[in-house]
């Protein structure tokens, strides 16, 4: 697919059109929006992981002044339907090539026979003010009969084990199984062999704004405008008509500035469609604010997986074999199937060839939240198997890190690389461009090259000081379908306006659409609109989740754009008496070749497009500068990129400082190096948290061990060092404009280069981090116990 020429906006550090309102608090959130009447609602949420509902008296609350509604899960249940069992279903192509089952359980909006972790809510209450809502929460008496909490995902399959959903059988909700070529075999013949156990801990996305929903009814057209904040409102849209019964045209779903996403928006939660409900019922506009307690309670987690891997080698460390069998705790319900646990699957293999792979994962229930996408969706996870192997194989070898990566890598000659797996579109998973070793040995020269480390490192062990330097090299499947759409228009001032199907959060797509259709349309950025979000303005969108968002809309507006410029051309045209092959795009207008200067306008040639008397369009040719187009991709783009942490390691206090943090990264043709580089470091920022800091825990009867930000770390800036960010470009063939995805990958490399970092800074010990978070008392313990391990050796000796 031929790429566009380079152009002045592509590829320029424009800074942000959106921070001119955001900044000076002119943004509109969800708590920004009120309208006439409205009212609030609050649900009262289960305080037991696993109970029954014996009953529940809301007399005392439906009495209280100010009260309009009450609605428990037994009433909701004869009025509407559980939410749809796959939100997220994968295409016929893949069903019929992966060995799978997926059992999931429907959702009810609200518990009406059981709750299946706290936070789940049984009751909704719809009042005048927020307070008087949750004044009412608490006058309802529920009758409780509980029920063994199931908290381990390896005790949840054991048959003595509570099942959580009756009706399923079983806390086995999915599993499948992947892979390529006879790993068994290979494993055993084999030279070397590896096997060891990884855990990923659970975090969460934890956006600055909380999620929130508005909806309003309108009793004459009986149709519904719903504000979410939400990184899928086309989905919102669906899902709400489904359960409700109604046609799509009857909801429109908008969502407006929203504070951050980062995945755990990219999903339709049950208080969207049921906020939609309550607002027919209470006969007034409803809207719902989580607050950050409820955000931790009942707002989606992610990660949680563990991983037995094991791997086979010959001499030189190349990897022959490698097998992995996981499992992925997904709480309660599983709203997107086994989107995750497969993203990790695929995306083990890592930048590196592996002739024989062989990978079976399982989806399981507990009592706890539900498992959803995080920045990076199961490749974080993946990240950390592959590349934790990758140092074990050097440490047993007595190899350094990085050359057992270069004898693995993919070669850029070798480019297109087919891996031979499927994606989880169905397609063969083959990477489009790229070169690996470069990006690998761009980092290792920004922080001086291997020698001159290794020498640093034994001169600082000398004085008793512990520094590691760590790599992480990942690719991932970036730009993924089914589809995204942009609707391009001009008007009679000769004005652009782009329309799409994508949701923004802050990632800056304002302004970078902006900076793809001015260069498509040579013509001032200043002179293009962008609307989002919004689905009264586009018919059919996807979102903004998995890293695809400028890959796809990008696409669907050049395409636009191509069939958008023959009709301009065509009434020019007929306006200059010229032949379209004649006339070229220039400076806002129309020029007839070998013309510098804009014979017509965009503006003008809009008037003439109009329908009516005296237009001037050639026969054939439809009113109206108009084009919407959807793009269908192909497969996935791929982008990669190689994290680089030097650390030092404090033995008194386990405390870890990070020296140095490169990234060199490749998302294809980058459209607005400042703001990529936002992306990769605010992703950064975020993988460190999950690193060292974020934590989601549990204790044995299901009660989460957090309320608030004091019981929830996450880094502030004295955390994040000074982040160097490498790009390198290698445009993609797979769209037109040469782009590959970029908002997860900054979070996907952190927490396994720290791992190997530290790990190497405690090489004397022969300490192994295979687990997250990595924490000063874990250093401690685990240096305790190598302490230990040395003192009976030696008296042994």
């Amino acid at each position: 697919m031929q790429a566009l020429k380079p152009t002045p906006y592509i590829g320029a550090s424009i800074e942000r059109r959106e921070d001119a309102r955001l900044l000076t608090g002119q943004g509109r959130y969800i708590a920004d929006l009120s309208l006439p009447n409205m009212v609030h609602a609050a649900f009262l949420r289960s305080p037991h992981a696993h109970a029954s509902i014996r009953s529940i008296n809301v007399e005392k609350a439906q009495a209280l002044e100010g009260v309009l509604l009450v609605v428990t899960g037994k009433e909701l249940l004869e009025r509407l339907p559980p939410v749809q069992d796959q939100q997220l279903p994968l295409p016929k192509k893949w069903r019929a090539q992966i060995p799978h089952k997926i059992s999931d359980p429907r959702q009810p909006l609200l518990a009406h026979d059981r709750v299946r972790h706290v936070g789940e809510a049984l009751v909704a209450v719809v009042a005048t003010s927020r307070y008087i809502a949750e004044d009412a929460l608490d006058l309802i008496e529920v009758d409780y009969e509980l029920l063994d909490a199931v908290t381990d995902p390896a005790d949840a399959l054991k048959p003595e084990t509570v099942v959580i959903h009756e009706q399923i059988g079983t806390n086995l909700l999915a599993e499948f199984r992947t892979g390529k070529g006879d790993a068994a075999a290979a494993l055993a013949q084999s030279p070397h062999r590896l096997k060891r156990r990884f855990y990923h801990h659970r975090y969460a996305g934890i956006p600055m704004e909380c999620r929130g929903v508005l909806a309003q009814y309108e009793d004459i057209t009986h149709s519904y405008t719903v504000w979410s904040s939400t990184q899928v409102p086309h989905w919102v849209r669906r899902e709400i008509a489904q359960t409700l019964a109604l046609s799509e045209s009857q909801v429109r779903c908008i969502a407006p500035d929203v504070g951050g996403g980062f995945g755990t928006k990219g999903h339709v939660y049950p208080e969207d469609i049921l906020v939609t409900a309550l607002a027919k019922l209470a006969a007034r506009p409803v809207r719902w604010i989580e607050d950050r307690a409820e955000h931790f309670q009942a707002a989606c987690h992610s990660r949680d997986q563990w991983h037995d891997v094991e791997v086979g080698f010959n001499d030189q460390g190349q990897i022959l074999a490698f097998v992995d069998a996981f499992m992925m705790d997904c709480g309660a319900w599983n709203p997107v199937g086994i989107g995750i646990p497969y993203n990790t699957a695929c995306h083990l293999p890592g930048p590196y060839k592996i002739p024989h792979i062989d990978v079976q994962g399982r989806v399981i229930a507990t009592n706890k939240v539900p498992n959803a996408p995080y920045r990076g969706a199961g490749r974080p996870e993946a990240a950390q198997v592959t590349e934790r192997m990758m140092d074990l194989i050097a440490r047993q070898l007595n190899l350094e890190p990085a050359e057992v990566r270069r004898r693995n890598m993919v070669q850029a000659h070798e480019m297109p690389y087919a891996v031979g797996m499927p994606y989880r579109d169905g397609e063969p998973i083959v990477y489009d461009s790229g070169d690996y070793p470069a990006a690998l040995e761009k980092a290792l020269d920004a922080m001086g090259g291997i020698a001159a480390f290794r020498k640093k490192q034994k001169d600082a062990l000398a004085q008793g000081k512990y520094i590691g330097l760590g790599l992480c090299a990942y690719t991932e499947g970036t730009g993924v379908g089914p589809f995204e759409g942009a609707t391009v228009r001009i008007d009679s001032m000769g004005k652009l306006q782009v329309i799409a199907g994508a949701c923004a959060q802050g990632q800056g797509m304002e302004t970078v659409y902006a900076q793809i259709a001015a260069d498509l349309w040579q013509i001032n950025m200043d002179d293009v609109s962008v609307k989002l979000g919004d689905t009264g303005a586009i018919a059919m969108g996807f979102g903004t989740i998995a890293s695809r968002s400028t890959v796809n809309v990008s696409a669907a507006m050049f395409h636009a754009t191509e069939a958008l410029k023959k009709k301009v051309l065509s009434i020019a045209g007929n306006m200059l008496e010229a032949t379209p092959e004649d006339l070229y795009l220039v400076k806002g207008g129309v020029a007839i070749k070998g013309v510098p200067e804009p014979q017509v306008s965009l503006g003008q040639v809009a008037l003439a497009a109009r329908p009516g008397w005296d237009h001037q369009r050639p026969p054939g040719v439809s009113a109206g500068l108009e084009e919407t187009f959807y793009w269908e991709p192909p497969t996935v783009t791929w982008s990669n990129a190689v994290h680089l942490a030097e650390v030092a390691v404090d033995l008194q206090t386990g405390a870890v400082g990070i020296e140095r943090y490169i990234v060199s990264h490749d998302c294809g043709r980058t459209i607005n190096p400042m703001l990529a580089d936002g992306q990769i470091i605010g992703g950064t920022a975020q993988g460190i948290g999950g690193a060292f800091y974020e934590s989601i825990n549990y204790d044995a009867q299901g009660q989460p061990m957090l309320g608030s930000f004091m019981d929830y770390l996450i880094p502030s800036a004295n955390e994040i060092p000074n982040i160097e960010v490498i790009h390198q470009e290698s445009p993609s063939p797979l769209n037109p404009v040469g782009v590959k995805g970029l908002g997860e990958g900054g979070a996907i490399g952190p927490p396994v280069a720290l791992a190997n970092a530290i790990c190497d800074a405690l090489a004397p010990f022969e300490i192994e981090f295979n687990e997250t978070p990595i924490t000063p008392s874990l250093i401690m313990e685990r240096l305790t116990l190598a302490r230990s391990r040395n003192d009976a050796a030696q008296t042994l000796a």
